[in-house]
């Protein structure tokens, strides 16, 4: 089971590696492109989803001090690199 914002480390991997959650201990990360057919293979992958979906709501949902904004980490500074195609 997906266990929201309960590690840095965790990754849940839906129909293969076509949409993956990533937990975080103050974020949780969805990436990739998820395609729901209509078939067995889109309804396992939907319950999939909601399965993960519902623990996060639920997480959040039982923190009574959950604030309204968590403070974001500032943006890294950007680098400079030479262009490959000059």
């Amino acid at each position: 089971m997906f266990n929201a914002f309960a590690n840095d480390n965790e990754v849940l991997n839906i129909q293969g590696d076509a949409l993956t959650v990533s937990n975080g201990t103050t974020r949780i990360t969805l990436n990739g492109t998820l395609e729901l057919t209509r078939d067995q293979r889109g309804l396992q992958a939907a319950l999939a989803l909601r399965q993960a979906l519902d623990h996060v709501v639920a997480t959040l949902q039982a923190q009574p001090d959950l604030p309204a904004r968590i403070d974001d980490e500032p943006d890294a500074k950007p680098g400079v690199i030479d262009n490959p195609f000059n």
